[in-house]
């Protein structure tokens, strides 16, 4: 486990296969917090105040995937990704936020040099994040694609992108 501060933030992520997925690879990759946020499943509990309602099915895949993650990693769930973020960086103006994006103004992650305390920011799984999102970031990072398709799995990009944040913090 690294010794740094890392969250995660999920902007509207439609899979719980997706969410579960990316629970299980943050939980290897030592993330301090997940936080949901909008339409993104959360795992099953009956503590989230404001969570979406999601059917028994969506947090069972949730579940499923983070095969107990979500149990051993702290989250919360909040319905607006931007007041979240205006909140996170209220309460710690040293918090670097830092969008996986894939825009004309990215960073390569792989000439990206994090500084901590970081929240990784990664959004949904088709339209990605929009601009009054992205006003709140202090970076923009993208993995560089070299084939056809234009982009990852939300869950493959964001385990790729979490290790590469913290491959010289251990």
């Amino acid at each position: 486990m690294h010794n740094q501060e890392l969250y995660l933030i999920l902007h509207n992520i439609r899979s719980a296969y997706n969410v579960g997925s990316i629970f299980r690879t943050a939980n290897g990759a030592g993330v301090t917090k997940i936080f949901l946020c909008g339409i993104s499943p959360t795992p099953p509990t009956h503590e989230v105040v404001g969570a979406p309602t999601a059917s028994v099915g969506a947090e069972n895949k949730v579940a499923k995937t983070a095969l107990g993650a979500e149990k051993s990693i702290p989250w919360e769930y909040h319905k607006q990704t931007w007041k979240l973020l205006h909140k996170l960086k209220s309460k710690n103006e040293k918090l670097k936020i830092v969008a996986l994006e894939q825009m004309p103004k990215s960073k390569n992650i792989f000439e990206f040099k994090p500084e901590f305390p970081l929240a990784l920011l990664v959004g949904n799984e088709i339209s990605g994040l929009n601009k009054k999102i992205l006003s709140y970031t202090d970076k923009i990072i993208e993995i560089p694609m070299h084939g056809q398709k234009e982009s990852l799995n939300v869950a493959v990009a964001t385990g790729i992108a979490l290790y590469k944040l913290i491959e010289k913090n251990p």
